[in-house]
């Protein structure tokens, strides 16, 4: 059951965290500052308290949502050569495409996971805070969670001082990786892998270019959707397709 992933403890220190923030915010600072009864100290404890809301429908979303299966008719298209090597193309690729420990053929961007013990489909990382990979169906939601956590330490920053400054620090700097992840369309495992094919490709004389990276706004809108309305919103998944297939820079006119 879905429900089994919240008996963690990583799960249970972020909604203990996510909790303890809310309320020394809302009812021991923000009270103490202005008061929750003025108007000031209303609309701050409704803008916060709309923030951790948004924060925690993202991580229940990135909890609960299988990150990406590989569909069990899936097969590669023994036609793209672009990671044969030898003088069986067709051979090469299957062997490259086949994940030992499943014994299933990966679709692009596809890696196992050790922890899970499955391949998840475009695969960015395991999380221990929300006790689930990070992939293909749920990295929007964690997006956003990361999101709308950096956004409410700030506001609690301002609120409650020097004591939140750490965590919106940290928490910013999550952000910001992932930031430039999307706006570069890669996982973190894509980003790795690139520092070495930059650096075959160096000494061979070649440069190297991300292959799913189209442009900015493009990659963008490949994560968290083409309405930018939606963008923000944890939920809104409805232009993910299969997971399988990525449009490419081949692929472009």
């Amino acid at each position: 059951m879905k429900l089994k992933k919240f008996l963690s403890i990583p799960v249970f220190s972020a909604i203990f965290l996510m909790g303890f923030v809310y309320y020394i915010t809302v009812f021991i600072f923000i009270e103490d500052w202005v008061g929750l009864q003025t108007s000031a100290g209303s609309l701050h404890s409704i803008i916060f308290s709309s923030i951790a809301s948004l924060c925690l429908l993202s991580f229940l979303v990135g909890v609960l949502t299988d990150p990406g299966r590989v569909p069990s008719s899936y097969i590669p298209d023994v036609e793209d050569t672009s990671f044969a090597s030898d003088q069986d193309p067709k051979k090469n690729v299957l062997r490259s495409k086949n994940c030992d420990k499943c014994a299933v053929y990966k679709p692009p961007r596809t890696h196992h996971c050790r922890v899970c013990k499955r391949c998840i489909l475009r695969m960015d990382h395991h999380c221990l805070w929300i006790n689930n990979c990070v992939g293909y169906w749920n990295y929007k939601a964690f997006f956003n969670l990361i999101l709308y956590a950096t956004i409410g330490s700030i506001h609690a920053t301002l609120a409650c001082g020097a004591m939140m400054l750490v965590l919106s620090v940290t928490l910013g700097t999550l952000l910001g990786w992932h930031v430039y992840l999307i706006t570069h369309n890669m996982t973190t495992i894509e980003y790795y892998e690139g520092i070495r094919a930059a650096w075959l490709a160096k000494k061979s004389g070649l440069s190297h270019r991300h292959p799913f990276d189209l442009s900015v706004y493009k990659n963008i809108a490949l994560v968290l959707g083409p309405n930018t309305l939606k963008w923000f919103c944890p939920t809104s998944t409805s232009h993910l397709k299969d997971g399988v297939s990525f449009p490419t820079l081949r692929d472009s006119p």
